[in-house]
This record gives structure tokens, sequence and C-alpha cells, in this order.
């Protein structure tokens, strides 16, 4: 019983680390963005400081949305491939087990037929 927490707290915890980790990851592209937009904004140097703050808003709304949609794709496409794998996974194991049980079964019978022989070893 005590497995099972402990494995739902590794759970909980590593959700906890990847929403974290996605939260500080959105805010360096968000701050990418920004430095993007001020820069390009330098290149403009006759804008007012309104239509500054226009462009660098509206830069970074464009970039948000495409950063959006592209990690959105990469999300589907995630779990996409982890579906292949893991069915991928699923069939060798039960390949694998098949085969082990197979061999087992061979033995069996071989020892069996060994054993109705009197050739078996051990058997006097």
């Amino acid at each position: 019983m005590a497995k099972e927490i402990d494995g739902g707290e590794d759970l909980r915890t590593a959700e906890t680390i990847n929403e974290i980790e996605g939260y500080l990851l959105w805010e360096a592209e968000k701050e990418r963005a920004r430095s993007k937009a001020a820069e390009f904004c330098d290149r403009l140097p006759w804008l007012t400081d309104s239509q500054r703050e226009d462009v660098v808003r509206h830069y970074c709304q464009e970039q948000r949305e495409a950063s959006r949609s592209y990690l959105e794709r990469i999300a589907v496409r995630s779990a996409t491939l982890r579906t292949a794998y893991e069915d991928a996974y699923r069939a060798l194991r039960r390949r694998l087990v098949v085969a082990l049980l197979s061999v087992g079964v061979l033995e069996v019978l071989t020892l069996a037929v060994l054993s109705l022989s009197g050739s078996a070893p051990g058997v006097p």
C-alpha cells in the first residue's frame, strides 16, 4: 500500500515539475518575443513611443500565437509517437512472452518424451 502512495506522490511531483518547466519555458518564449520586437523597433527610430508600444504588443501577440500553434503541433506529434511506440513495445513484449512460453512447452514435451522412452537423464 505504501508503494502506491509513494508512486502517486512521485507522479504528482513529476506533473508539478512538468508544469513549472512549461511555465518557465513559456515565460522565456515571451521574453524572447519582447526582445525581438524591441530589436525590430530599434531599426525604426522614427516611431513615437506609443507607436513603438503598439508594434511591440502586436509583434509579441503574433509571436505567441505562432509559438502556441507550433507547441500544439509538437504535442500532437509527441502523443502520436508515444502511442505508436507503446503499441510496438506491447507487440514485442507479447512476442517475447509467446517465444519464452513456447520454449518452455518444448522443454517439457521433450522431457516427457524422453521419460516415456526411458532416455531421460536420471531415469533408471
